[in-house]
């Protein structure tokens, strides 16, 4: 291959490679979700207390049957994370652990900021 035909290679992939850096929509969640409005008191107690520690890629994950049974129910954060998406399975993951142990029937859902 001589240096046009390398050049040519090398333009047309940055050309391609900057078209998909401009039709990537903004990432949404792929988990089911829920408002912190939503939470029972003492998990939104929970989250209000590690918000402060949360970036933007931080996540939190909670479930829980029922407002008034503390034993069942569950709030989850991966709070130093580079990647929102990354952020998002590692709390569902640790949501579902929980939720496997306390019998938690309803599923686990990334916790949202109104």
């Amino acid at each position: 291959m001589d240096k046009w035909q390398r050049w040519g290679v090398l333009t047309l992939a940055l050309g391609l490679g900057s078209l998909g850096w401009a039709q990537v929509p903004m990432q949404k969640e792929t988990y089911p979700t829920m408002k912190v409005r939503e939470l029972p008191d003492v998990l939104r107690a929970q989250w209000n207390q590690t918000k402060p520690q949360m970036n933007s890629n931080s996540r939190c994950a909670a479930a829980f049957d029922s407002h008034s049974d503390y034993d069942r129910m569950t709030l989850k954060c991966s709070v130093y994370i580079k990647l929102g998406a990354v952020g998002a399975r590692r709390a569902m993951g640790y949501c579902e652990e929980d939720r496997e142990k306390l019998h938690i029937h309803a599923p686990c859902k990334i916790v949202l900021e109104e």
